[in-house]
């Protein structure tokens, strides 16, 4: 979604961060590029004037020309103003209110913009992640199959919505619910409303009779972020017609400028509570301003990252490899659990986004020839192995090889890098595995896991995130050590890779 936005930003503040000493007119120069690049990227006019206005008045004067590194100090001032542009002055504008039960949660919002699947999303949300019980119930009675969908939605994920009853008004069904998230013991009861292409008299009466029947903890707007600054205009009145406490922001993951992101605070106050990056049931992310904006100015999101690293690792199966490792045992079945682990976290593109001064690095790789459709061939070549071929790939001799790389639709040679790639990473693991007391890779496993030994790189388990923060910035560009799902030892290509998979 930030990718243009992220590319103009990073350009000019690097330009600011190579020259020695700033003037106020270099700083006004380059706040003059970020002001153009905010306003391409569909910033609302008052919020990009406002924004460099701020900037400007922190960012000239003696305090950063006279600084050791003013080029730095006026990233921070940028990246520190934008925090404050994404997130206004409360710093837990993103916890969801559901404290006294059953909690209502009213989801509003424009017809098509992903309310009914972003209902079910939270849901799977809330039960997994807050262990909470939640009720669903659909108030769309305009929508052929609306209330259908949801019920469908929640058989997918485990979560109970409301029994269907024909020709209920909103209001009745909203009663319903609140009945039986009382008598059944929920923890927290989500109303879908009904939507309408654009805002009408209507649609606003049935979400304000709803509000005043129910008195939701928490009424989400549901807006999608393609819509770019219409989706601005639409929370404001939304607020002003019914009250909203926060807002959903879908199809973050499309192409959009993300301008919509970026104005939404500012212009409404209302904090932007979730983002929707896919169609899939768990395709829902918190929003955290300082990570997005740690993203868009290319600093990277160390903790995301480890974040969604500890969340693909199943820790038996983590520990198993580790004990493997240690043993320099690393056969083609480890290598393809790690492939599909970089695939479940992102793929490359996903994983270097996040990693600190990486982002210009993801344009060398992907003009290198290694996209994610070779993570998919690499983990298709180990398919076509039979057990014995991956346990002990030292067997593979030609005629095996033409046999596989057959059954994968590919060339020998493709084969024959996989194999040099799994020669490199197995010496790799060996080396990690005696290296120290406990072993570089132990550590680094430990770490992951969250059992004492503190995270990769060394960084203590019990880090809030803003030490995280902290100590990602400091890293630069440099991984801490041993990602366990990426080959151990941070993100390190090995030498046979970079020609794998060129597009031929």
């Amino acid at each position: 979604m930030f990718e243009s936005l992220s590319d103009r930003l990073s350009g000019v503040l690097d330009k600011l961060t190579k020259q020695g000493a700033l003037s106020d007119a270099d700083v006004s120069t380059a706040l003059r590029e970020v002001r153009v690049a905010l306003l391409e990227a569909d910033v609302s006019l008052p919020v990009a004037r406002d924004f460099i206005k701020a900037v400007q008045e922190k960012a000239t004067g003696q305090n950063v020309t006279k600084s050791v590194t003013p080029g730095q100090q006026v990233v921070k001032i940028v990246h520190d103003e934008m925090v404050h542009f994404l997130a206004g002055d409360d710093a837990n504008a993103g916890q969801l209110k559901i404290d006294n039960a059953p909690a209502p949660i009213l989801m509003v919002g424009l017809q098509g913009s992903g309310k009914t699947t972003t209902t079910a999303k939270l849901a799977k949300r809330l039960t997994e992640r807050d262990k909470k019980r939640v009720l669903m119930a659909s108030l769309d009675t305009n929508r052929p199959a609306a209330m259908e969908q949801l019920a469908i939605l929640g058989t997918q994920i485990g979560v109970d919505t409301l029994p269907i009853v024909k020709g209920e008004t909103p209001v009745q069904i909203a009663k319903r619910a609140k009945q039986q998230a009382t008598l059944g013991g929920y923890d927290v009861y989500m109303l879908d409303t009904a939507g309408r292409l654009h805002i009408d008299q209507e649609l606003i009466q049935q979400a304000a009779d709803v509000r005043d029947v129910t008195k939701p903890r928490e009424t989400l707007l549901v807006v999608d972020g393609l819509t770019g600054q219409d989706a601005v205009n639409v929370a404001t009145e939304f607020d002003d017609k019914i009250g909203v406490s926060g807002v959903v922001l879908t199809r973050m993951d499309g192409d959009g400028r993300g301008g919509a992101a970026l104005s939404m605070k500012a212009v409404t106050g209302k904090p932007i509570k979730f983002v929707g990056l896919g169609e899939k049931m768990d395709a829902l992310e918190e929003f955290h301003p300082e990570r997005i904006a740690g993203r868009i100015l290319g600093m990277g999101d160390i903790v995301s990252l480890v974040e969604k690293a500890q969340e693909t690792i199943e820790a038996e199966q983590a520990e198993k490899m580790m004990k493997r490792f240690v043993k320099g045992q690393f056969n083609m079945n480890d290598l393809k659990g790690q492939l599909e682990q970089m695939q479940k976290m992102g793929g490359m593109e996903g994983i270097m986004g996040m990693m600190p001064g990486m982002k210009k690095m993801a344009k060398q790789v992907e003009d290198a020839g290694f996209d994610d459709s070779v993570l998919k061939r690499q983990v298709a070549l180990i398919q076509s192995m039979t057990k014995k071929e991956r346990a002990n790939p030292a067997i593979l001799q030609a005629s095996r090889k033409k046999r596989i790389a057959r059954g994968a639709g590919m060339e020998v040679s493709d084969l024959n890098k996989l194999l040099k790639m799994h020669r490199q990473m197995a010496d790799m693991m060996k080396k990690m595995g005696k290296m120290g007391k406990g072993g570089m890779m132990k550590q680094a496993m430990k770490g992951m896991l969250g059992k004492g030994g503190g995270l990769p790189g060394g960084m203590p388990a019990d880090m809030d995130p803003k030490q995280l923060e902290a100590a990602a910035k400091k890293l630069g560009g440099k991984m801490p050590g041993g990602l366990p799902g990426l080959g151990g030892g941070g993100l390190q290509l090995p030498p046979g890779l970079s020609g794998f998979g060129k597009k031929k």
